[in-house]
């Protein structure tokens, strides 16, 4: 008899014992399921207004598999690629973008509603914000555009004389490096500077950058960023703080400004970052190390295509006692701003090879073309040359811009026949042809 009810309660023990496992296993399963649904988030700046494909988890932090469907897959596939943008003058399109969730047996599913941004207004012209590298050397640091309908033939505005007066916007008194960037509203413009003027005070020493915000490209409102004063324990000894640019990050629906930090005591040139404050005038937060490059490394400018961010700069290759052989234009690549970027040691520009120096790259796509244009300064020759690409990787020969000045590092936007012409009614020098609306 007791034999028999030993074996009774073993028999119970493995029947509950297992359906306890099992439940356990059931409510685990579910749980991990849950957390990764709840962890799943597609950033605001991809969901408000999407410009770009989409970069959808395809596994979460627990294990599960994340599979996507659109809901309407013309505009945006299932794998998040954006197909086409919201006709301009149309109602807004929504996509509802579906994510299921699968773990085991079980399965979750999440939506997210994603709205598609309009369509660009057609950009006619060029506008190339630069500082010269002629005339008066005490006027050469200041801010200039010049135009063009082509991206090849160069007018300057204003008879190439400064548009404003580095004294106004600056602590030093000089401007280089102007880069321009239009927002993600179209009427937005944002431009930064090296805050630097090297007639008065030299090359030992910069403080920081110019940060200024525009609706129009004519009145600037502008703030100064000190670095060492604004951040004494982090940059407690700057040297240079050069060539700024900004970009627009859409995983914080924020911009970031990015830039060359060279410490007095490191001779290691190093891009910082920080996010700009929402009236960009300065920045939120202490700037952080963003990307080493193995041998230093100065104007950078990065552009997003199919997935990439493409980082170029100016870079070069040391020997093994450090000492310099070559230098020109590189790139590193990233899937997001963030990093990690992958350092490619080619040299892009058509002089490398041939020790005749460049730097000031700059990066931007032909209207109504696949092709883009990557640009740099030729500074002892005065010349100013570019090379095609379609894919950001192989570049085409050389090719000079023909203009009526004489630009050192700067940068070109896309501009409409209307804000051109608009600037022209502003400044002497627009060419006959965005005056008359006639290519």
């Amino acid at each position: 008899m007791k034999q028999l009810i030993q074996t009774v309660i073993i028999i119970l023990a493995v029947i509950y014992g297992t359906q306890t496992a099992g439940a356990q296993s059931v409510t685990s399963v579910r749980g991990k399921l849950d957390e990764d649904k709840k962890a799943l988030l597609i950033p605001i700046g991809f969901t408000q207004n999407l410009k770009w494909d989409l970069p959808l988890t395809i596994k979460g932090g627990n294990g599960s598999t994340i599979s996507w469907k659109s809901s309407n897959p013309s505009y945006i596939d299932n794998n998040g690629k954006l197909l086409k943008r919201a006709p301009r003058a149309g109602k807004a399109v929504d996509i509802i973008l579906t994510a299921n969730l699968t773990l085991g047996k079980e399965t979750l599913t999440k939506s997210f509603k994603i709205r598609i941004a309009k369509e660009d207004p057609p950009f006619d012209a060029y506008l190339f914000t630069y500082f010269e590298g002629t005339g008066p050397k005490e006027l050469q640091e200041q801010l200039r555009y010049g135009i063009s309908a082509d991206a090849v033939n160069w007018s300057a505005l204003n008879n190439n004389q400064p548009i404003i007066s580095s004294e106004l916007i600056s602590a030093t008194g000089g401007i280089r490096d102007p880069h321009l960037l239009r927002g993600e509203n179209i009427n937005d413009f944002f431009l930064v500077a090296t805050d630097m003027f090297t007639v008065k005070n030299g090359w030992e020493h910069n403080p920081g950058i110019v940060m200024m915000r525009s609706s129009n490209l004519i009145t600037w409102k502008h703030n100064i960023i000190d670095l060492e004063k604004s951040y004494p324990k982090k940059f407690p000894n700057v040297k240079w703080v050069w060539a700024p640019q900004t970009i627009y990050d859409p995983s914080v629906n924020k911009y970031m400004v990015y830039f060359t930090v060279r410490l007095k005591n490191d001779p290691a040139l190093d891009f910082y970052c920080a996010y700009a404050n929402k009236d960009f005038t300065a920045f939120e937060e202490e700037p952080k190390l963003m990307f080493r490059a193995k041998y230093g490394a100065i104007d950078g400018d990065i552009i997003y295509k199919d997935g990439l961010y493409h980082f170029f700069y100016k870079g070069n290759t040391k020997d093994e006692n450090g000492k310099e052989f070559k230098n020109g234009i590189q790139q590193a690549t990233a899937k997001t701003l963030q990093g990690p970027w992958i350092e490619d040691f080619k040299y892009l520009d058509a002089y490398a090879e041939k020790h005749i120096s460049v730097e000031g790259s700059g990066i931007f796509k032909l209207n109504n073309s696949s092709d883009y244009v990557l640009m740099y300064d030729m500074y002892r020759d005065h010349r100013y040359e570019f090379q095609r690409s379609s894919d950001l990787f192989l570049f085409a020969p050389p090719q000079s811009f023909i203009k009526n000045f004489n630009p050192r590092h700067g940068t070109v936007i896309n501009i409409t026949a209307k804000e051109a012409q608009r600037l022209g009614q502003k400044w002497p020098g627009l060419p006959k042809e965005l005056a008359t609306g006639q290519k």
